[in-house]
């Protein structure tokens, strides 16, 4: 009888250890999970009578951004690519935020033509701009060329909202105080600007075109901000985190499948579109930000950083 005592007690020492193990292992999986969330934008800034410009704006952290603007009370513009699924993402927006006032217009960033007249049809129909959340994006895709012969990622990530920004600046200056968002990566940290290959047509690499893109966006943010001083405009650049969007669809299927294999299980700590667009948000709505023009900042804390 003392044996079978032994025993059980063995064995309930040992379910309570395994158990002790799975909790410690479930909180620490949750805590890493959250930590890997970064910042959430806790502001309470109302945009009633605002407008806001966000380009695609039809998914992923766009479309998030899109429906805490419009919840906000801002009229949101999405300009979109494919119409049908920016219609579609519209009307998400108006269920999830309970708000009427959100447009669609058509925008190709790899046309530049169609960007000016994006640009036209906003300075036609609109009679102020608020914030222009520069968000849309590819990302390591093949060696494709934009309408106008430009390297599809330097083109659409950059000179497209490059060109887009300028037409629309004295609309944004019209209506300051505002601000002008640039989505842009922590993979600029890794790029640099090749003047002497600047559409890789030498060397392409996808990480190495899109990392000078994201550079591009960071610069143009800091130059921009020095050459709008005075006007009420400002300026900021982001780093949204690891995102579960649309984005990485060039990048993920080119990957050895042993690596995909191995990174599967990480998925459970990248970011949701929700998560994602905090920073997003923050650098639109955050009231601290108004003296301030021309930072980066991080997704982890939202915290600025000084980028020359």
């Amino acid at each position: 009888m003392s044996s079978d005592c032994g025993g059980q007690q063995y064995t309930n020492a040992a379910s309570i250890f395994f158990s002790f193990i799975h909790v410690v292992t479930g909180v620490g999986l949750f805590g890493a999970k959250k930590w890997m969330a970064g910042g959430v934008c806790h502001s309470k800034a109302r945009l009633d009578g605002k407008t806001v410009l966000i380009t695609g704006g039809n998914t992923g952290i766009g479309k998030e951004t899109a429906v805490d603007m419009a919840r906000r009370g801002a009229r949101v513009i999405l300009a979109c690519r494919d119409m049908d699924r920016a219609n579609n993402a519209a009307e998400d927006v108006k269920k999830m935020s309970g708000s009427v006032n959100v447009v669609v217009k058509k925008l190709d960033l790899a046309s530049l033509q169609s960007v000016r007249q994006l640009a036209e049809d906003v300075l036609a129909s609109e009679e102020r701009l608020d914030v222009l959340i520069n968000n849309a994006g590819v990302m390591s895709c093949p060696k494709w060329q934009t309408e106008d012969g430009f390297e599809m990622q330097l083109g659409v990530n950059h000179l497209g909202h490059f060109l887009l920004t300028h037409c629309l600046l004295d609309l944004l200056k019209k209506s300051a105080p505002s601000r002008i968002v640039n989505v842009s990566s922590l993979a600029h940290e890794r790029g640099q600007i090749y003047f002497d290959d600047i559409h890789q047509e030498k060397d392409y690499r996808p990480w190495k075109s899109y990392s000078q893109s994201k550079l591009a966006n960071v610069l143009f943010t800091k130059e921009l901000s020095n050459r709008l001083q005075g006007t009420g405009v400002n300026t900021y650049s982001l780093h949204p985190g690891v995102i579960r969007t649309e984005l990485g669809r060039h990048f993920w299927p080119t990957m050895p499948l042993w690596k995909r294999v191995v990174y599967t299980p990480l998925m459970f700590f990248i970011k949701s579109p929700a998560e994602g667009a905090q920073t997003t948000i923050y650098c639109a709505v955050e009231e601290s930000l108004q003296n301030q023009s021309g930072l980066y900042y991080s997704a982890a804390v939202i915290h600025a950083q000084t980028k020359c």
